[in-house]
Parts: C-alpha cells; structure tokens; sequence
C-alpha cells in the first residue's frame, strides 16, 4: 500500500517508520528542504521537496496508486487546504491533523470527516486512564461493514431527527450542540450548526455524504434507499 505523509513532523516520522517496517511505501512531502536532507539518512521512503497544498506536487504521487494522503503539517489552514485539494484530486482517502479544535467544525462543514485532533484524543485518553477506562479499547468496537459519518446542520436540515429520513441501517448515535454531548430521541429538533454522528453500512457511506456534506444547500431531502 502507498501512503503520502503532507509534513515531516515528529509524528510523521513516528508513524512512517512503522509503516515502513509493515512492508508499506511511503511518499513524505516537506517544503524543509534541510529536514529532508535530515530525514533522508534515516527513512527509507521518498521524498518530495514542495508545498503539499499545491495541486501541482499532490499529482506527483498518483491518487490512482495511493491508498491515503495524511495532511500532517504544522499549521491547520494548511492541513484544511491540503485535505480539499487532495480531494479534489481524486485521491481515495484523505486524513486531517488538526492541533485547534476551534476548526474541526468548519473542516466537517467542509466536507473533511477523516479528522484527527491528537491534543484532544491524548487528553482524553489521559483522563479515561485516571478513571481506569481505556480509550483504546473504545475504538475497536466499530468492526467489520460499520463506520461512522458526521456532518454538520444547516438551516436545510433542521427540524426532527425523523426528517432526515434515513436509511434502514442507519442511525443518529449522538449530537453535538454547542460542545456539549446530547443523545437524540425521536423527539429531539435538531438546530442549525448542531453537529450530528450517524453511524452505518460502509455501502451507505457514499450516498449519505453525498446527500449531507457534498450537497448541503439541498433544502428538502427525501428518503434514502436501504
């Protein structure tokens, strides 16, 4: 499997060095031309010196060949950037470091729901651990043909949880309101800019961001097939 790493940082390197010892290739995009030539004695993966938010060097390394670009710089409008052009490109899946919690709303408006915010994962794994929880072992539970989808409201989709009619294998897990956790009944309006976690069939997956993040302005959506 090929994999692009946008940013050379630390933790980049951490995950590209097991990535390379599971047999994976590995492509690492840096602009640093000095943390290339840092790097370059002790990874054995390509290198590409350039801006990897340009649609220019995104097609040096092939979405038709590349399982996920990971957008891993320092800075999170970078990453944001990074993660839409990658998209754009056709690349299959695409990953977004963001280290401000603050833009992990407009990244979901956006249409990017592969996010990962490792202050917040570390933090609560941190306090989980002081309550002799284990977050780890909370992330094995969605297996096999499950995942999980989140999106944000508009003022198209608000109204009642049932109005979003959605699929047979297809449920609202949770809301986020404001930043606090609510679980929806069928009674439950959901607001404008409230953020919504549906969890379903893999199969689903294309049609549901097709009808709630690539097509948000959609003012009456009707029933998804099961």
């Amino acid at each position: 499997m090929k994999l692009v790493f946008i940013g050379a940082s630390a933790t980049s390197v951490m995950a590209v060095r097991q990535l390379i010892h599971r047999g994976h290739d590995v492509v690492i995009i840096e602009k640093n031309k000095d943390r290339i030539d840092e790097l370059a004695g002790q990874l054995d993966c390509g290198f590409i010196l350039g801006d990897g938010t340009r649609p220019d060097i995104l097609r040096e390394v092939d979405a038709r060949t590349t399982s996920i670009v990971y957008c891993m710089t320092a800075n999170d409008q970078a990453n944001i950037l990074a993660s839409l052009v990658a998209h754009s490109l056709n690349f299959p899946r695409v990953i977004t470091k963001l280290e401000d919690p603050e833009f992990e709303h407009i990244a979901i408006e956006l249409g990017l729901d592969n996010i990962i915010v490792p202050a917040r994962t570390i933090g609560s794994f941190l306090a989980d651990m002081a309550e002799g929880q284990n977050l780890l072992e909370s992330s094995s539970i969605i297996k096999g043909e499950a995942r999980v989808l989140s999106f944000v409201i508009n003022e198209s989709l608000a109204g009642p949880v049932s109005a979003l009619a959605l699929p047979d294998n297809a449920r609202l897990i949770c809301v986020y309101r404001n930043g606090d956790f609510m679980l929806p009944d069928t009674e439950m309006k959901l607001r404008n800019d409230d953020e919504v976690v549906l969890i379903t069939h893999s199969k689903q997956i294309p049609i549901l961001r097709k009808r709630f993040i690539d097509a948000p302005k959609l003012k009456q959506a009707g029933p998804l097939s099961s």
